[in-house]
């Protein structure tokens, strides 16, 4: 496309630059494949004819509503037309049956109300101006009018309010397959009141977004026959459980924690909490208030849409507890104890934090403190225990916290799906896929190639029913087209997660190695990798890796890569919680064969295979 016509003097132009990605201007000189361009900006640049687009100067300079009618398909045309449309305050636009989105990082609440539903509802696509709520109408109307279940996906990089634009079509969904009850909660309210509880839970201030989905969310909604909701399922990803314990400014914790500091005194009280800035899982960043965001407010709000979506007000008691508890544990500090690599709490702050810690887990403070140090080691029909030194059971605490915080959300995921219920009979679905941007920070740990893992399966799906499909249909009808080019990621996806032999299976045999570690993984993958041209190692990198992605480059740190892909509940943490006299938290800790004393050895499970797996289940859905 870039050599679209050939340039002459005089031809309006756009060209790369390092500046502001793309400026325009006229060819001036035309000397075989190089030309000579002079900007608007004021700049005179000498240019191959390859890097070199074509500029359509009747476009509007309002733009266009469907990117599908620009002269010019190509990157610098699109750009123009979206930032034309942004500096109008048209945050919309359309490429055919694609909505792309631009955050205006406002509140825009009149584009959202119900009078704007009743202008969608029912009209041709495209007759209105874009809108989350045109995709959601026609999703709905080719559901009802063809019977065929649809699927929205919601995708782009973190930060480009994605989460904010399902909760428009769930809204838009809502309201048209909404009953009318005349009791009790509909299903419909509790399907919208479930955001608020999940995003307490599973959302954080990130780097680039201050309410970022820190895990993946698939929603599924069942019609009857008449077009109305009967019923319900969420399916959530990988909750990145490591951010319970770790954090960099300026980020933050989930906002959970905050709410619960920010709670009315006597909540505070009955959970033994102070300010959030005392407590380490939450002051290791300089961010404790965030702008915009009232956490005293969204207590209440949350609280309110747990008694909605049909969390009992016991369970609510028992949940926060939990949420405390966590915060307590995460200011025990170890030092060293008598023994030799033993270790103890460090002094009388610590040992009253353990203590606040094993009330509200309603367990047994000695316990909990073995449990911490110690561990049980079973040889031969023969218990053996061994001390921990003082760094060790400060990863023993963490390892302790994230299990209990992942436990709670997944008791959350399924408190709602039982609540809202099922509709076996319900033959008309519509899902929505709200899925983690693609992420590349400073530091990019086993959360980000996961999450970009998921990135390159969407880019694939992508390029599938975009290009591949709508391609050898043309080809089929013999209709006069140009062919064009696209990057197939196949060669990425087999590097990631081909069996045997890929990135995610090297990972799971090192962490079934016994003493091995992030090096060992590392040295694996430059020794398999090595020609791999999707793959590289940096220089002065003793562990480090990068991998190719469509999106960009991204160097991978392997550091904590062994212990984020296990999961499991190490037996001494499993055994002392299902002990608890709280039902709560014993059940989030049911028994299993694994916890009992005589099992030798705790069972393996890789966080990124069974990943991979629901990657696969997920993305099976047709794109509308």
């Amino acid at each position: 496309m870039a050599s679209m016509g050939r340039f002459t003097v005089g031809s309006h132009v756009w060209v790369e630059d390092a500046d502001v990605a793309w400026i325009d201007g006229l060819v001036e000189e035309v000397h075989g494949d190089e030309l000579i361009i002079n900007c608007t900006s004021g700049k005179k640049v000498t240019a191959n004819v390859s890097s070199v687009y074509p500029k359509d100067v009747e476009v509007k300079r309002s733009g266009v509503e469907d990117m599908t009618r620009l002269a010019y398909l190509h990157e610098p045309g699109v750009l123009r037309n979206l930032k034309s449309r942004y500096g109008m305050n048209e945050i919309y636009t359309y490429t055919g049956n694609i909505l792309i989105a631009v955050n205006p990082f406002q509140r825009l609440p009149h584009l959202y109300n119900d009078h704007m539903m009743e202008m969608y509802k029912g009209a041709e696509f495209g007759e209105l101006s874009p809108h989350p709520f045109a995709m959601a109408d026609r999703a709905y109307r080719l559901m009802m009018n063809y019977g065929i279940s649809q699927a929205i996906l919601v995708s782009g990089e973190s930060g480009a309010g994605k989460t904010e634009s399902t909760k428009m079509l769930m809204q838009y969904l809502a309201f048209m397959g909404g009953k009318v009850e005349s009791g009790g909660r509909s299903v419909q309210q509790q399907v919208l009141e479930s955001n608020p509880v999940l995003e307490a839970f599973g959302n954080a201030k990130t780097v680039r977004n201050n309410n970022s989905s820190r895990f993946g969310k698939f929603v599924e909604l069942q019609f009857d026959q008449n077009g109305k909701i009967s019923g319900a399922a969420i399916r959530t990803y990988l909750l990145e459980r490591s951010r319970v314990c770790q954090i960099s400014d300026p980020e933050r914790n989930y906002h959970c924690f905050y709410m619960l500091c920010a709670a009315p005194p006597e909540d505070r009280e009955r959970y033994k909490l102070g300010d959030a800035s005392l407590f380490h899982y939450l002051n290791q960043s300089n961010c404790i208030k965030l702008d915009g965001m009232d956490d005293s407010s969204e207590y209440i709000a949350t609280r309110r849409a747990m008694d909605i979506v049909g969390i009992s007000s016991d369970e609510q008691d028992a949940i926060f507890r939990v949420v405390a508890a966590i915060l307590h544990l995460g200011n025990v500090e170890f030092s060293e104890g008598s023994e030799a690599d033993s270790s103890v709490p460090k002094d009388d702050k610590s040992q009253f934090h353990l203590r606040t810690a094993a009330e509200l887990f309603m367990c047994d403070e000695k316990s909990l403190e073995e449990s911490l140090c110690k561990r049980v080691m079973v040889t031969r029909g023969e218990s053996i225990v061994r001390n921990l030194d003082s760094r060790a059971a400060a990863l023993s605490r963490d390892a302790l916290a994230r299990i209990v915080y992942s436990r709670l959300f997944d008791w959350l995921v399924n408190k709602i799906n039982t609540t809202i219920g099922q509709d076996p009979t319900s033959k008309l679905l519509i899902g929505v896929l709200d899925i983690y941007g693609f992420e590349s920070f400073k530091t990019n740990s086993f959360e980000q190639f996961c999450i970009n893992l998921t990135n390159e399966k969407l880019q694939q799906h992508f390029n599938q029913h975009v290009f591949k499909m709508e391609q050898e249909e043309y080809t089929k009808e013999e209709i006069d087209w140009s062919y064009i080019q696209f990057v197939d990621n196949q060669d990425i996806l087999d590097l990631i997660e081909k069996k045997p032999g890929g990135i995610i299976a090297l990972l799971d045999e090192t962490c079934m190695l016994r003493n091995s570690n992030h090096e060992i993984f590392a040295e694996k993958l430059y020794q398999k990798f090595k020609d791999n041209p999707h793959f590289s190692r940096p220089k002065f990198s003793r562990s480090d890796f990068t991998i190719h992605h469509y999106a960009g480059n991204v160097t991978y740190q392997t550091d904590l890569f062994l212990d984020k892909n296990i999961d499991y509940a190490v037996n001494e943490h499993q055994d002392l919680l299902h002990a608890s006299t709280c039902p709560f938290v014993s059940s989030l800790f049911p028994p299993s064969e694994e916890s009992t004393k005589s099992s030798k050895s705790t069972k393996f499970t890789s966080i990124g295979s069974s990943f991979k797996v629901k990657n696969h289940c997920s993305f099976y859905f047709r794109l509308y």
